[in-house]
C-alpha cells in the first residue's frame, strides 16, 4: 500500500510543477532571452545524462575500442549528423550497442 501512495503522491507533485510551469508561461510574456536559453536546456539535460555512461561506464575514463557504449554513441552520433532524425538515431543507436555486446 505504500509504494501506491509513494506514487500517486510523486505523480500529483510532477504534475502540479509542470501545470504550474504551463500555467505561468500562458498568463505572462517571457522575455526573448529567457526562451532562447530554455530552447538549450533539452540538449544539456540529455548531454548530461548520456555522457557519463559513454565515457564513464565502469565508472573510470574508458576511451579504448572495448568501450561498447562508446562506440554505439559514435555510431548514433554518424547517424544523427547524416538523418537529423531523432527516432532513427535512438533506434541505430540501440541496435549498435546491441550487436556490439553480442559479437564483442
Amino acid at each position: 500500500m505504500n509504494i501506491w501512495l509513494v506514487m500517486l503522491l510523486g505523480g500529483l507533485i510532477t504534475f502540479g510543477m509542470r501545470f504550474s510551469l504551463i500555467y505561468l508561461f500562458g498568463r505572462f510574456e517571457v522575455p526573448e532571452t529567457m526562451r532562447k536559453a530554455l530552447h538549450y536546456v533539452p540538449p544539456a539535460v540529455l548531454s548530461a545524462i548520456i555522457f557519463p555512461e559513454l565515457f564513464f561506464p565502469d565508472g573510470a575514463l574508458n576511451l579504448s575500442f572495448e568501450n561498447n557504449r562508446l562506440l554505439a554513441g559514435l555510431v548514433a552520433v554518424a547517424v544523427a549528423w547524416i538523418s537529423k532524425n531523432t527516432l532513427v538515431t535512438i533506434l541505430v543507436g540501440m541496435l549498435a550497442l546491441f550487436l556490439l555486446q553480442i559479437f564483442f
